[in-house]
Parts: structure tokens; C-alpha cells; sequence
């Protein structure tokens, strides 16, 4: 009794799903951040300066994880087309963008704190 083979493109097939499957695992949940924190109070204008810049570091990279997550989406859209697998795939939590929006309105909130913190002394 012949054992089947399994051929070429079969082979490809299920090593690149595989593959697939552990790397796109669909996605991270979302951690926003709170706008309002508890030491809030505490900050001078060096902490929120510090902590504003600190946020747009991790709203570009954000950006990035964003736009890898779009492409992400459409080649599992097409894969999807042809095979039904890859779908399964597709990240629809949109971890970055809520991300993104939880450090916006952080950043608003440490900008209405910075004007009566960062303001010179008043002339007379």
C-alpha cells in the first residue's frame, strides 16, 4: 500500500498558513491611556513638556503599527479571495486607532494643564 505524497504547492500551501497563522495571530487588544491620571496634580512644566513628547513618540510609532496592520488586512483580503483561511487573519480591533485616540486627548488635556503651569513670571 503507496502512502500519498504530498506535492510541491501542497507543501507551500500549509508551510505559508502555518506561517501566516503565527504571525498575524489578529492583532493586539488596545491599551489606551486614561486622558485624566492621578499625579496630574504633582506636575510641573518639565513633567508635562517630558510627558507630551514621550506621547508623540508612541503616537508615531502608532502611525506605523497602523499602517503595517492595513497592509496586514489587505493581503489576508486577497489571500481571503482564494483560499477562506486568511480571513480568519484580519485584525478588526483597531488597537492602534483607539490607541492613538486615548493619547490625543491625553495630550489636549496635558496642554490645558502646561498653560497656567509653563506661563513666565507676570510683568509689572
Amino acid at each position: 500500500m503507496k502512502k500519498p505524497r504530498l506535492n510541491t504547492l501542497s507543501l507551500a500551501l500549509a508551510v505559508t498558513m502555518a506561517a501566516s497563522s503565527l504571525t498575524a495571530c489578529a492583532g493586539r487588544p488596545p491599551a489606551p491611556v486614561a486622558v485624566v491620571q492621578p499625579m496630574d496634580d504633582a506636575m510641573n512644566c518639565t513633567a508635562i513638556q517630558a510627558e507630551v513628547a514621550a506621547n508623540n513618540r508612541r503616537l508615531a510609532a502608532l502611525g506605523t503599527e497602523s499602517g503595517a496592520k492595513v497592509a496586514q488586512n489587505v493581503a489576508a483580503g486577497i489571500a481571503g479571495a482564494i483560499f477562506l483561511f486568511p480571513l480568519l487573519l484580519m485584525d478588526f480591533q483597531g488597537a492602534a486607532g483607539i490607541d492613538e485616540r486615548a493619547l490625543q486627548a491625553r495630550n489636549q488635556y496635558l496642554a490645558t494643564l502646561a498653560r497656567p503651569r509653563c506661563a513666565g513670571p507676570a510683568m509689572s
